[in-house]
């Protein structure tokens, strides 16, 4: 079985992604709370993060025209159950609901672009 170059350029650099995560939480614990780097260090995971995406955009790049119309369905399916689940919860966050962390929207927009995808699939069937 081939691995395609689109799988060792995600697996590397959501590797350097878990690298830079434990390396920027190792060091914001030794850190003391007030130290002046502590931002940077904190925004470390970020750089191999926005690898993650441009390599997602490489392969979006690579794809023939009906496997981009498929993605394309699909994360605005995605933006748009992103954008009213958001917004929802937001509103039952007034009423008492516990408030949430911004770390739960990727996780539920990849949910959502999952779904749209075999939404879309199904479509072009």
């Amino acid at each position: 079985m081939k691995i395609s170059r689109y799988l060792i350029e995600l697996g590397a650099t959501f590797a350097a992604y878990v690298v830079a995560l434990l390396v920027s939480n190792g060091l914001l614990t030794a850190l003391e709370p007030d130290h002046a780097l502590r931002p940077f260090i904190a925004l470390l995971p970020m750089l191999p993060a926005a690898a993650v995406c441009w390599s997602v955009i490489r392969q979006v790049r690579r794809v023939d025209e009906m496997q981009r119309m498929i993605q394309f369905e699909a994360l605005a399916i995605a933006f748009a159950a992103t954008a009213l689940s958001t917004f929802s919860y937001g509103f039952l966050e007034s009423v008492g609901f516990p408030k949430l962390s911004m770390f739960a929207v990727w996780p539920l927009m990849a949910g959502f672009w999952i779904v749209g995808g075999v939404i879309a699939r199904r479509r072009y069937r």
